[in-house]
């Protein structure tokens, strides 16, 4: 792609005449030790490293062109053209859109925004198209998936240039749809500008990743670009039981549809009857009532089953046919996934914030006969102001507390592990940083009538430790223990 088309994106239009024009852009590279010869390097500004420090070593390895806030001092651009832009974020998205010729363009896209409930919701909607002979791709917090590709999930949203690739080939592979995960660090660095959303849903919004946004209200901020964003034909399909509902509302400039189980809404749940075997209710939509049957426990999850029926409402499809996929709908690996054995409850679910694992552990509390024990831990090097409060939630629905380590990261795991006990107040509780030991201990302690939950790392198949990464999943350990004990 020549130079030229790429700059005209960039607004740069008054200074094209110092740019050498015909130069053809063969690649876009925001990292230095992937950029190649005829390769368009652009120097991020990131919160921990400095993009214009990699500049030396990505005109090294041949690139033609640099795009950055500012230059690296001492660094020659005699040969090597240099384009300032106030934002690299920005930019980087803008040309990543541009270079993979506006593949959301040839695709209909929907975003799913909020703390918690966004992979349920997009796996949902997946089924619900699938079900109306629909193609669609996913992307979001599990993998990034379209017809028979399964690639894994680094981040929940990639970056812009990984993104919009996976987007060309969703278009090329004969995708209609795109449904993904939308999170706050996505939107506050601009990974997805340049996207036009068809479809914008929120979930909820509950404190986390204050690490990164400081404060409540930026996670808020950061989280509504989505819909501030949206054309006026889009739909901003927003959860009226939220808090925030109300803004969303202000601030969206798309045809705005309510759901709810508490508030009048557009799409509303009632009579709900819940189980640890699935969940029923009458939903209310259009002035039709129909009874809804799902394998999904909780009330968190008539939400999100509510968000999923709303977008495939609005996308013209048949309610029996909408009806059909969320009563065949298997669920989620590792969202209050249940774990086979015959002598006990033992789930395993992805919860790490205090809102989800509040969601889950009282669906739970309600229909454990006997004691209920938890499995958790909080990961290293992300929100501290959130591990008491994981601490207290737990003491509050939890028989038997078992703390344990997460993906620990570079902190140290008894640390973090005294973080969260600071927020157990009276309750026994034992540390036991080992996660196999820990879910040996729980699933050894318990009896017939209890429920174990294994929570915080859901669907993840490994650990992540200062100085290594190694294999683990929950669900193996759950499944191995009691197959070995003949439970």
């Amino acid at each position: 792609m020549r130079l030229e088309r790429l700059l005209k994106r960039l607004n740069n239009n008054s200074r094209l005449k110092d740019y050498p024009l015909e130069l053809d852009v063969e690649a876009i590279s925001a990292n230095s030790k992937t950029v190649r010869e005829g390769s368009l390097f652009v120097a991020v500004e990131g919160t921990k490293s400095k993009g214009s420090d990699f500049i030396v070593e990505a005109l090294r390895n041949g690139a033609l062109c640099v795009v950055g806030s500012r230059p690296k001092t001492g660094v020659s651009f005699k040969n090597v053209p240099f384009i300032r832009v106030r934002d690299s974020r920005l930019a980087l998205a803008v040309l990543a859109d541009e270079f993979f010729d506006h593949p959301s363009k040839k695709l209909k896209m929907a975003g799913v925004t909020g703390t918690n409930g966004k992979t349920t919701i997009t796996y949902l909607i997946r089924d619900i198209l699938k079900r109306a002979d629909v193609s669609s791709g996913v992307i979001g917090t599990i993998n990034y998936c379209y017809q028979d590709k399964v690639i894994p999930a680094a981040n929940t949203t990639p970056g812009p240039i990984e993104l919009q690739s996976l987007l060309n080939d969703m278009a090329k592979s004969a995708c209609q749809y795109c449904v993904m995960e939308v999170s706050s660090h996505a939107l506050s660095q601009e990974r997805t500008a340049g996207i036009d959303f068809e479809s914008a849903i929120f979930t909820n919004l509950t404190p986390d990743h204050l690490d990164y946004h400081k404060t409540l209200e930026n996670y808020f901020l950061a989280k509504s670009r989505l819909f501030s964003a949206l054309k006026a034909e889009a739909h901003a399909i927003v959860n009226l039981d939220s808090p925030y509902a109300a803004r969303l509302k202000s601030l969206s400039r798309g045809r705005f549809v309510g759901y709810a189980i508490d508030s009048p809404a557009d799409f509303k749940a009632r009579d709900l009857n819940l189980s640890l075997e699935g969940s029923e209710f009458v939903l209310e939509a259009q002035g039709i009532k129909s009874r809804i049957k799902t394998k999904l426990i909780g009330r968190h999850n008539i939400l999100n089953i509510l968000a999923a029926i709303a977008f495939g409402v609005t996308q013209k499809i048949e309610l029996p046919q909408i009806q059909k996929a969320v009563e065949n709908f298997e669920g989620v690996r590792g969202r209050l996934c249940r774990v086979k054995t015959r002598a006990r409850n033992v789930f395993i679910d992805y919860a790490h914030t205090p809102d989800a694992l509040e969601n889950v552990l009282s669906v739970l509390r309600q229909f454990t006969k006997g004691r209920l024990c938890v499995v958790f831990g909080c990961g290293g090097e992300r929100d501290r102001l959130k591990r008491p409060l994981m601490g207290g939630v737990v003491e509050k629905y939890s028989d038997v507390i078992i703390i344990t380590s997460d993906n620990p990261r570079a902190e140290e795991p008894f640390a973090i592990a005294k973080e969260i006990a600071a927020g157990i107040k009276t309750k026994e509780y034992k540390i036991i940083l080992d996660r196999r030991e820990a879910i040996e201990l729980a699933l050894a302690k318990s009896n017939f009538s209890d429920t174990v939950l294994i929570a915080g790392k859901g669907h993840e198949n490994y650990q992540i430790f200062k100085d290594k990464k190694i294999e683990f999943d929950d669900q193996i350990a759950a499944e191995e223990y009691l197959r070995e004990k003949g439970l």
